[in-house]
């Protein structure tokens, strides 16, 4: 198995994803479009007594707070990065604007795009605009940084982890993953982040139901 597919493989048995579709997880296709029920709400921990409401501040300067601000009752879209990458983090953030292109103004509205540093002593506010300004990023993407402790319990908190300690430690290991998740019903999917970003479009749109207007 190859290095990053042993990664993924190891983020989905230990992350926090109380509903992970397998297929969606490793998809090469898109999903059947057939109508389908979403599960019934798992309420299964992953709420306010789950994430820490720690402070962060935004690529604008906005002190904001984890879960009242950021995931509270939210449908989001998670990745970690760093603006001075020369791996994935480019095709990364490409992807996502794809994404978020696709669906326009629900983005800021129903669904929320979020993507934490991995670097926070160079990732400064100032950076991150600059980083998303780059990019052509559009309202309702928000790149985050705060203390590496901070940033550190989130990323665990998210399921970015590695079983391994020497591989845990590699900034690289964390930002091939891209999760999204309804919080409100405490589910959460991920796909890997160079993924076809009209199929990511599409799984996130299933995965999302009604809350995705």
């Amino acid at each position: 198995m190859a290095p990053f597919r042993k990664r993924l493989a190891r983020w989905v048995l230990y992350g926090i994803c109380a509903f992970i579709p397998a297929a969606y997880v490793f998809a090469k296709e898109r999903p059947p479009r057939t109508t389908q029920r979403l599960p019934p709400p798992m309420h299964g921990g992953f709420g306010a007594g789950y994430f820490p409401d720690i402070e962060l501040t935004t690529h604008e300067g906005k002190r904001v707070r984890l879960y009242q601000d950021l995931l509270r009752d939210k449908a989001v879209v998670i990745n970690f990065m760093y603006a001075r990458c020369d791996g994935i983090c480019p095709g990364t953030t490409k992807n996502l604007r794809k994404v978020q292109d696709a669906f326009g103004e629900a983005v800021g509205r129903d669904v929320f795009f979020y993507s934490f540093t991995l670097k926070p002593d160079e990732d400064t506010p100032e950076a991150l605009h600059a980083y998303a300004k780059a990019n052509d990023v559009k309202p309702g993407w928000i790149f985050l940084t705060g203390s590496r402790a901070d940033l550190d319990l989130v990323r665990r908190k998210f399921g970015f982890i590695d079983p391994d300690p020497s591989i845990d430690v590699q900034k690289r290991s964390h930002i091939g993953v891209v999760l999204y998740g309804n919080v409100r019903h405490e589910q959460w999917a991920a796909c890997p982040s160079l993924s076809n970003p009209e199929v990511m479009v599409e799984q996130i749109r299933w995965f999302m139901g009604s809350d995705l207007h």
